[in-house]
């Protein structure tokens, strides 16, 4: 009786209401679930935001949180925007941060201004090629590319588990199984209290916004996303632009992976993605695939990790129930696209024929 069709094209004033609705049901239905657990919900909102920027290290914890966040939702983001499903980030920012370890680890004697463009590099290199493996796979077999891009994350986190084990494995750990702490002059430097990262993550937003609005190349992925029969019959090669945008999709993830492990856990761990490479699809799919949109959501979406962090310590709430208030916002939030695009309406044949009956 009821069915699912798509709607016309909403103009961006009703897009930024519904979103806003989405926004405000959001907190309601938080607001009840806290209810419900015997808070004050404007207490704990209010905890979330202030908890966010109650100090100048509050708020380098913040962007320390957006830093790998932003940077992978700009690598998914170019593989989404071909209708490429990549949903690999997390194993990408991983490898990433594995090729660029080995330089951290065995090669710190290098002077600073060899050794960080080649762990730069090294990070690229690493996840450019874990993406391009899907990406070969499915041009030359038609495999699907959701499921190979999964698979690959934890390929990815059980490798790193194997060097901790026994390659890479500190000697002064007494057995245990961990990488050692990189040297100091294999860390990445601070600016205004925070590893550059932030730096690196602007610059790529910069990059990214023209490499897709202004660029030839650009160009070429949003045709192969609307129509790969139209790419094809207007000459260009597919084959080569899938393979080439998801080089740079797994190279984008790959340097979120380097800046975590030389700026912010200075070593490697089975924790270094941490699901930021799945919390970044939905980052970039908010963001409606733009990068400048991608900075503010990444940003929101930080503030919300970092003080729920200081609701759990303030009002004594589980890591889970933290958990819970992020997930019920998200799913309005994320409701709320479909919504843009799609509405329910009574199946009429369907209510005609019961009427006669």
């Amino acid at each position: 009786m009821i069915r699912i069709v798509k709607t016309k094209e909403k103009s961006k004033k009703q897009q930024m209401l519904l979103r806003l609705a989405a926004f405000v049901l959001a907190l309601c239905a938080g607001g009840l679930f806290l209810l419900v657990l015997g808070n004050n919900p404007f207490a704990i909102y209010g905890t979330i935001l202030s908890g966010a920027f109650r100090s100048k290290m509050a708020i380098q914890a913040t962007i320390k949180i957006m830093i790998p966040l932003l940077i992978a939702s700009l690598g998914v983001m170019l593989a989404f925007k071909m209708k490429f499903w990549n949903i690999g980030g997390e194993g990408q920012l991983i490898m990433g941060g594995v090729f660029a370890s080995y330089f951290a680890l065995f090669h710190a004697d290098w002077p600073g201004f060899i050794l960080f463009p080649v762990m730069f590099i090294a990070g690229i290199i690493g996840g450019g090629i874990w993406a391009l493996i899907p990406a070969f796979f499915k041009v030359k077999f038609g495999t699907n590319e959701t499921l190979f891009t999964l698979m690959l994350n934890y390929i990815a986190l059980y490798l790193v588990s194997w060097l901790q084990e026994d390659p890479w494995r500190d000697p002064a750990a007494n057995g245990f199984p961990k990488i050692a702490s990189f040297d100091k002059s294999a860390v990445l430097p601070k600016l205004f209290g925070v590893q550059i990262g932030w730096v690196i993550a602007l610059i790529l937003v910069a990059i990214l916004f023209v490499y897709l609005r202004y660029t030839k190349q650009g160009y070429e992925i949003s045709v192969v996303g609307e129509s790969r029969a139209t790419a094809t019959y207007a000459g260009m090669n597919v084959q080569k632009i899938i393979l080439r945008t998801m080089f740079l999709s797994g190279a984008v993830a790959g340097i979120a992976g380097m800046v975590q492990v030389t700026g912010s856990d200075r070593t490697l761990t089975t924790g270094v993605a941490g699901g930021v490479g799945f919390t970044a699809i939905i980052v970039a799919w908010l963001a409606q695939l733009n990068p400048v949109s991608s900075l503010i959501i990444a940003f929101l979406f930080s503030v919300l990790e970092k003080g729920s962090s200081v609701v759990q310590s303030q009002f004594g709430l589980s890591t889970d129930c933290a958990d819970v208030l992020q997930g019920i916002i998200l799913f309005f939030v994320l409701g709320c696209e479909f919504f843009i695009r799609y509405k329910f309406v009574r199946d009429k044949k369907q209510s005609a024929a019961e009427g006669g009956k």
